[in-house]
């Protein structure tokens, strides 16, 4: 028979896995705009620089001024081109205005309309980490139920840990089900 340590050691690892999940997810929302300007809406944009691709923020600061408007600005001037071009391939809809020493972006407040499509992406998206958790679960309740069958758990045990299972699973689908919730809330925000 296998110990409660190796029975943990599961749980820990999908524990881990579907905190991986959600966490990606919420870095994923913030990367959606909502009417407010943030420097989350541009940081992770990858900019091609110097035969490297890196995010804007590794090469740039960013910084906010009033509501609608970021300033970006490069470290280096000569990455100035690269950002702009960065920033009209991403599929933000923001239009750079570039000086030769900073690129502003205004964030013009969303229509009704985009605000509908972007909360349909933020449903899509957390769908998307749902299926992910419930794959680990599928994952994890096949592992034990192997063990089970190999003899190194007691049918017990493995009833056990379906629950706990099931319980982790809740706990992470509600976490995606929170971060939805709050995206779709600052989208709606005028």
């Amino acid at each position: 028979m296998m110990g409660n340590d190796m029975i943990e050691k599961i749980l820990l690892t999908m524990d881990q896995k579907m905190q991986a999940s959600v966490d990606a997810l919420k870095r994923d929302l913030v990367g959606i705009r909502t009417g407010r300007a943030t420097p989350a809406m541009v940081e992770h944009v990858k900019v091609e620089y110097a035969d490297t691709i890196m995010p804007i923020n590794h090469i740039a600061g960013i910084s906010t001024s009033g509501a609608n408007l970021l300033i970006i600005q490069p470290w280096d001037p000569g990455s100035l081109k690269a950002i702009e071009k960065a920033i009209l391939k991403s599929n933000l809809g923001l239009t750079p205005s570039n000086d030769g020493v900073v690129i502003r972006l205004n964030v013009p407040p969303l229509s009704n309309e985009r605000r509908q499509e972007l909360i349909k992406i933020v449903k899509a998206r957390v769908e998307e980490c749902k299926i992910v958790i419930r794959n680990i679960r599928r994952d994890t309740a096949e592992e034990f139920k192997k063990l089970e069958k190999d003899k190194e758990i007691s049918q017990d045990e493995h009833k056990r840990t379906q629950d706990k299972i099931q319980r982790l699973t809740d706990s992470f689908i509600n976490l995606a089900d929170d971060a939805r919730q709050d995206k779709e809330k600052d989208l709606m925000e005028v």
